[in-house]
């Protein structure tokens, strides 16, 4: 274990080396390794995030939009940042099957191993296509990601400049010791509205039962545990007699309780607790680049009583 957290601190130092005799004038590359830039480090700022904090991914196709959520030291996700979608391909609906250019719809997990800094596409991440789910109903299709290069075949593309960003935030949060992060697809905003508009579409059923993980995180703003039998999701439950299989119905459970969120009062994080980017790709722990100083004004050593304040209140009067 120590040999491979050594040799990882020094591959990302070599790449660090190289990345910096590439640079010139302050520039990183390869894109990967860039930090985040000032405006959105600002915007944790004001929002009390930090870079390292776990994150958590909503995509939302008629809106065009992709949000990502940090988690605070509540264990609750809040709103980060909302990009726009540049380009997907398909209608509203889940991927069937391998090349007919249907972007995923459900619910997804990415772990390190699916980050692809060397993508055609400039960044992406795999998005785990084709999940449980997925697999339960015979469908196919492979290499499903989140990219740059503003051209989708069943993908979610992003600008290069929004995707590098993206990227950096995902990496960020695996350098803080996130281990996945939940990837929810929706064909939009899963409203009774919305829903209720589309009530005679093939794929009310299917939208009906992404609402439940939807309305959960809604209500907690925790990432919805989720498993999979009887072909739907089935969130927040507990199996008492065993595990429940994908491919058969499913077994007793029970739902766990929830718990309304209630929002943490605002407390925004200093500059100096952000200032680490480079510390972090290379999974080592610098200190504050920027040291913090605090003034404080000290009263009088000892406190005058109040009757000799009241004493000396009079004798000004009578002066």
């Amino acid at each position: 274990m120590l040999r491979s957290r050594i040799s990882k601190i020094a591959i990302w130092a070599a790449v660090a080396v190289g990345a910096a005799a590439l640079s010139g004038c302050g520039q990183f590359s390869p894109a990967y390794m860039k930090p985040l830039p000032a405006q959105t480090r600002a915007l944790m700022v004001k929002k009390g995030m930090t870079e390292q904090q776990p994150i958590l991914v909503r995509i939302f196709k008629a809106e065009s939009e992709l949000e990502i959520w940090k988690q605070k030291d509540d264990g609750h996700y809040y709103h980060m940042k909302t990009y726009p979608i540049c380009a997907y391909s398909g209608i509203l609906g889940p991927k069937l099957k391998q090349g007919d250019r249907q972007a995923p719809e459900g619910f997804y997990v990415v772990n390190e191993d699916l980050m692809n800094p060397q993508s055609k596409y400039h960044l992406a991440f795999n998005m785990g296509y084709p999940n449980a789910y997925d697999r339960a109903l015979g469908r196919t299709g492979a290499n499903l990601m989140v990219h740059g290069d503003c051209s989708s075949r069943g993908c979610y593309a992003m600008t290069d400049a929004v995707m590098e960003e993206i990227y950096t935030i995902a990496r960020e949060a695996f350098a803080g010791g996130q281990e996945s992060f939940q990837v929810h697809a929706f064909p939009f905003r899963m409203t009774a509205a919305n829903l209720a508009a589309n009530r005679d579409n093939d794929w009310h059923a299917f939208w009906a039962n992404l609402k439940e993980g939807y309305d959960y995180f809604e209500k907690t703003r925790l990432a919805p545990p989720f498993a999979v039998c009887g072909e739907r999701y089935v969130f927040n439950a507990t199996f008492p007699n065993g595990k429940p299989n994908p491919r058969r119905s499913c077994p007793r459970y029970e739902k766990r309780p929830v718990v309304a969120f209630k929002p943490q009062k605002k407390k925004p994080m200093s500059q100096a607790s952000l200032a680490k980017p480079l510390g972090s790709v290379m999974d080592l722990r610098f200190g504050s680049v920027t040291p913090v100083y605090q003034a404080m004004t000290l009263g009088p050593a000892t406190p005058e009583p109040p009757e000799a304040s009241k004493k000396a209140s009079k004798t000004k009067k009578k002066k």
